[in-house]
């Protein structure tokens, strides 16, 4: 099955586990009006090589398996390579990055799954993918979304639960040019509820006891 794209929430999530698994100590949303003219995610993970950039758009090409055996063991959010192009079938896309090693960015537009520019930009380590015009050409697809008020609500569970279980990334929200957001990513999981919820709400929360076994381990806060 390929990957849902339903509502700019959906793109949300699938950037920002990107993003997540490309090792990022900060993440950057960017919306405007509930997505559906711009979302932007910036992070300053590890950047794609040149080689790659193109390839990430085809279907089931992806970064995060490098052997069979890895299925027995997946350690990302995502491994299918279905989320870039399945976007990119719905919308503009415009994306910037550059790894550590390069000493330029790349810089790739889509529109309609198609390269149409690709060129050297100047930029720190990192991805910037902008994905504009979401649904614009299929317009059926327009009418099951709801008011921008109601995705902007889903775009924020999205960001709520990913920022909930990544307390050490610091996650920001631009919504329609202004910081709604910042978790900062140095405050542990008690400093994240408090800048989603409430400091009255982190305050007492009761930590829950770690368990660990072979396979994952379990703490939070309750």
């Amino acid at each position: 099955a390929g990957e849902v794209i339903d509502r700019p929430s959906s793109v949300v999530k699938e950037l920002m586990e990107n993003s997540i698994d490309a090792g990022s100590s900060e993440v950057i949303i960017e919306t405007i009006k509930g997505g559906l003219e711009l979302i932007r995610i910036s992070d300053n993970g590890c950047g794609i090589p040149a080689a790659e950039i193109e390839l990430a758009f085809q279907r089931y090409a992806t970064s995060k398996l490098s052997s069979f055996a890895d299925l027995s063991s997946i350690a990302t959010l995502g491994f299918r390579g279905e989320a870039l192009p399945s976007i990119a079938a719905v919308a503009d896309i415009t994306i910037l990055t550059r790894p550590e090693e390069s000493k330029a960015g790349k810089i790739v537009e889509l529109q309609n799954s198609v390269v149409t520019s690709k060129g050297d930009c100047s930029m720190v380590q990192g991805t910037s993918i902008s994905i504009a015009g979401l649904f614009s050409r299929i317009p059926v697809r327009l009418g099951f979304l709801k008011s921008i008020t109601s995705e902007n609500m889903q775009i924020q569970r999205v960001i709520t639960r990913l920022a909930l279980a990544n307390p050490s990334i610091g996650i920001s929200w631009i919504k329609d040019g202004k910081y709604v957001l910042n978790t900062g990513g140095d405050k542990g999981l008690r400093g994240v509820i408090a800048t989603l919820y409430d400091h009255k709400v982190a305050k007492d929360l009761l930590v829950v006891l770690p368990f660990q076994d072979p396979h994952c381990i379990v703490e939070g806060l309750t």
